[in-house]
């Protein structure tokens, strides 16, 4: 199984730039093209939040055009840049999604298990998972332990070194990783929010986060540091399920590199 990750698009408006230098949509073009050319094909791809940049119907317009290249199946978090009720209208085809409350799913399609979660609060750039979602997600583990499976937030549940975006992370990630120890199936928890690849050990699993196809955070780790973004290349994750029974991620830089030569 190779599933993509994808994360933090930004999506404007048609012809809006973001912070006046970010041209999100030509960046998630240039990846929507990368993974149109891997080979094999990704079974699906998962996006963590931030889909949009202001929660806007019109953003989520212009995004459906942008991933419309994609053949494989597409799975969507909100981040705290999104807007749940649009995102809902704007992916109203896509029957993981529950038609009201929190945007928590699981879907089954794949051979690993995917389980989105819901960490938006309205109004707050941090997250949060309320006691029902815990309850949800622990019931839903429970159901199938057997089975391989990913949980995906848009907030990391760890503190990064990034102190600026530490401070609109998951709030009280304990009770998340009460329940995850709780699930040894549970192979990744995967986030974005950081627009950085960055990976540590979390509740007897891995937690990761994948760059952004946008803008990436600048990796400014001093205590006093003023929070900045870079124009490095877009990039995104390639989670690969391989036939020892390993989930192996590969970071997958876009831009106009050099054709691969061979050894």
């Amino acid at each position: 199984m190779l599933l993509v990750q994808l994360s933090d698009l930004h999506i404007l408006e048609e012809g809006k730039v973001l912070s006046g230098v970010v041209e999100t949509d030509r960046l998630l073009a240039a990846c929507v093209a990368a993974i149109a050319r891997l080979d094999p094909q990704p079974d699906a791809v998962l996006i963590t939040g931030d889909l949009v940049d202001s929660g806007k119907p019109a953003e989520y317009l212009r995004l459906r055009a942008l991933l419309a290249p994609l053949q494989m199946p597409i799975f969507v978090l909100p981040g705290n840049h999104d807007e749940v009720s649009a995102l809902r209208a704007a992916f109203s085809d896509h029957p993981y999604l529950p038609l009201e409350g929190p945007l928590n799913w699981t879907s089954d399609a794949l051979p690993v298990r995917l389980v989105g979660l819901d960490s938006t609060v309205t109004g707050y750039s941090g997250g949060r998972l309320p006691a029902t979602t815990l309850e949800w997600l622990d019931r839903i583990l429970s159901q199938q332990p057997s089975t391989p499976t990913i949980v995906a937030l848009h907030h990391p549940p760890f503190e990064s070194g990034i102190r600026h975006m530490d401070r609109i992370a998951l709030d009280d990630p304990a009770g998340l990783a009460e329940v995850v120890a709780r699930h040894p199936q549970v192979e990744r928890v995967v986030a974005g929010h950081i627009h950085r690849s960055i990976q540590t050990r979390f509740a007897g699993t891995v937690a990761s986060t994948c760059p952004g196809s946008a803008h990436q955070i600048a990796c400014d780790l001093r205590i006093d540091h003023i929070g900045a973004f870079t124009l490095e290349p877009p990039a995104f994750q390639l989670h690969h399920w391989n036939r020892q029974g390993q989930l192996v991620t590969h970071l997958v830089p876009v831009g106009d590199f050099s054709a691969a030569y061979a050894f």
